[in-house]
């Protein structure tokens, strides 16, 4: 897998449903895998800002990604919106 840039919470939630789609696996079953529910999963897919760190951390070890903190680059979000 390619790095990806996220740069806002819709942005992290595209790139955490397309891994999830990739591995095969549905919102319920990843939620059932870490013991969340189908809609926590859904509702940081969807970008929804309220969702907790450590419910972010947990998805991000079962679909296997990493945080990687970086300075940041000087593309402009709308420019980066044009990958997703």
């Amino acid at each position: 897998m390619n790095d990806q840039i996220a740069r806002s919470e819709k942005q992290l939630g595209a790139i955490l449903r397309r891994t999830r789609k990739q591995a095969g696996l549905t919102q319920g079953s990843l939620g059932a895998a870490i013991h969340l529910r189908q809609g926590t999963v859904s509702r940081l897919e969807a970008g929804e800002p309220a969702v907790q760190l450590h419910t972010l951390m947990a998805v991000l070890t079962a679909l296997n990604l990493e945080l990687v903190l970086r300075p940041r680059s000087k593309s402009s979000a709308a420019d980066i919106e044009t990958l997703f």
